[in-house]
C-alpha cells in the first residue's frame, strides 16, 4: 500500500475558521434540531438568523421557540447559517445549524496525505486547498463517532501551498501492530459539513527521510558505498533496518545502473541512494541529491 492517503476538497463558503459552536441537521429527518441559547441569565430571549428578527424571513413556519432554546424542523439549504439569541440590543449567544452531508458527496471533496518519517510516536498530514475552507482533523475513535472530547487540530500554517498536521499516537514500534489509526477530517463547504474518516496502520504511511551516503572504498573488483540510515528513522537500527537502493551512472557510456548491496563497478561518474523499509514493505525514500565519485 502506498504511503499517502488521499480525501479532495473542493467547494467553498466565506467562513475562513473552523467554527466553535454549531449544531449538524441530517437532510430529510423528521426530528426538529434544537438551537441552545447559551446563558446564566434568566428571563425572555429573542432569536434572530442571520442577524434578522424570525418573522422578518422566510424560515419563519420551521422554526418554534420554546423558553430559551429554538426547534428547527425539515432542515434544508434555506434556513442554514446563523442563529443568535439576544435579550434587548445584547446578543447572549450564537450557533450555526450545518446539514450534514451526504456520503456520496464527501467522496471527492477531501485530498489529504499523511507520512510517517520513523515509528515514533507521531506523523503528519497535509491538505492542499483548492479554496478557503475551514477544516480540522482529529485522532482517534472520539473523533471519528462524534465525541465531544475529540482533540481537533486546525491549521492556518501553509508550508509549500499546503496546510500542516501533526499528530501523535501511543501505539508502541516494537510490538506487531493490530490497531488501525482512525483520523477523522472535517470541512464546513457551502454551510454543509464534510466528513471522512480514514483509517490505516503506521506502516501504510511509512516513508523514511533520505539517507547518508557516508563513504565509497575502492575494492580489488568493486567499489563499496557506506550507507546511514536518516537521524529521524527510529532506533536501534539492528531491529529498524532499511533496504538502499543505489542508482550509478557508468563514466565509459553514461549509462545508469542498480545495485541493492552496496557494491557497485568502478569507473562510474556519480551515484544517489533510496530506502524503504524492507518488512513492509514501505514507499521508497526521495533520493539522496547526486554525488560525485572519486574514488
Amino acid at each position: 500500500m502506498s504511503g499517502l492517503l488521499f480525501i479532495s476538497l473542493t467547494g467553498a463558503h466565506d467562513l475562513k475558521h473552523f467554527l466553535e459552536n454549531f449544531v449538524v441537521a441530517k437532510r430529510n429527518d423528521a426530528n426538529p434540531v434544537t438551537l441552545t441559547c447559551r446563558t446564566n441569565i434568566e428571563g425572555p430571549v429573542t432569536w434572530k438568523f442571520h442577524g434578522a428578527e424570525l418573522e422578518d424571513v422566510d424560515i419563519e413556519d420551521n422554526v418554534q421557540q420554546n423558553g430559551p432554546n429554538l426547534s428547527v424542523s425539515e432542515v434544508d439549504k434555506p434556513m442554514l447559517g446563523k442563529y443568535s439569541c439576544w435579550r434587548g440590543e445584547d446578543i447572549l449567544s450564537s450557533t450555526y445549524l450545518l446539514l450534514e452531508a451526504e456520503e456520496e458527496d464527501t467522496s471527492d471533496f477531501f485530498s489529504i496525505n499523511c507520512r510517517a518519517k520513523s515509528y515514533d510516536c507521531n506523523f503528519s498530514c497535509a491538505w492542499v486547498p483548492k479554496g478557503q475552507y475551514p477544516v480540522r482533523l482529529g485522532l482517534g475513535r472520539d473523533c471519528s463517532e462524534g465525541g465531544k472530547t475529540c482533540d481537533w487540530v486546525s491549521s492556518d500554517l501553509i508550508k509549500d501551498g499546503r496546510f500542516q498536521f501533526e499528530f501523535y499516537h501511543s501505539l508502541s514500534p516494537y510490538t506487531e501492530e493490530s490497531t488501525k489509526l482512525e483520523l477523522t477530517a472535517e470541512a464546513i463547504v457551502n454551510l454543509s459539513i464534510l466528513r471522512r474518516t480514514m483509517r490505516f496502520y503506521v506502516r501504510d504511511i511509512i516513508i523514511p527521510d533520505s539517507p547518508k551516503i557516508v563513504s565509497c572504498q575502492e575494492g580489488k573488483e568493486d567499489l563499496n558505498v557506506t550507507i546511514d540510515a536518516p537521524s529521524s528513522w527510529s532506533t536501534p537500527h539492528s531491529y529498524f533496518s532499511l533496504e538502499h537502493e543505489i542508482e550509478y551512472i557508468l563514466k565509459d557510456d553514461g549509462t545508469s545502473g542498480y545495485s541493492s548491496s552496496g557494491l557497485i563497478p568502478k569507473r562510474i561518474s556519480k551515484l544517489r541512494v533510496h530506502s524503504r523499509d524492507p518488512l513492509v514493505p514501505s514507499s521508497w525514500s526521495e533520493w539522496t541529491p547526486w554525488k560525485n565519485v572519486t574514488c
